[in-house]
């Protein structure tokens, strides 16, 4: 066997152990989540006519997904969140105002706020609002000091 045969055989082996390795660890990090509706735990979040129930995470500690609920009427003043954070509405009708302008947003729509951004909200109709969120640190929600005039 040649020098070159020789070096050929150990890329090779090496390019199929990497391989191996890489497929091992990929089997170690995979993971399923799966909450069927009847065991959603919604529990009240202390703000009056809003409750959450988790799916994945701790919300109070770091990332977490989980369904909010406002109840038909709620309206939450100016206020931002310290994570960034990613949201489709389900059920109701929200509205959001962000800079001024109000954004009706039915069952099925999405949004997104990132860097701390400032919003009101409020659940119109006669039911109540549900979302979910993938919120990317812990939550928290953090009233406007200055209340703009406009939202």
């Amino acid at each position: 066997m040649t020098m070159r045969t020789r070096v050929s055989n150990v890329a090779i082996a090496v390019a199929l152990a990497l391989a191996v390795c890489r497929s091992a660890i990929a089997a170690e990090t995979a993971k399923v989540v799966v909450t069927p509706r009847a065991d959603l735990k919604w529990t009240e979040s202390g703000i009056p006519g809003v409750s959450a129930a988790v799916v994945e995470g701790d919300m109070g500690k770091g990332p977490s997904r989980f369904y909010l609920k406002y109840a038909a009427g709620f309206v939450a003043p100016i206020h931002h969140h310290s994570p960034d954070h990613y949201v489709t509405t389900l059920v109701g009708n929200l509205v959001l105002v962000v800079d001024g302008k109000e954004h009706r947003l039915p069952a099925g729509s999405y949004f997104a706020f990132t860097g701390k951004a400032k919003h009101a909200a409020r659940c119109e109709g006669s039911e109540a609002c549900v979302m979910f969120i993938d919120a990317r640190g812990a939550w928290d929600v953090v009233p406007d000091s200055k209340p703009d005039a406009k939202q």
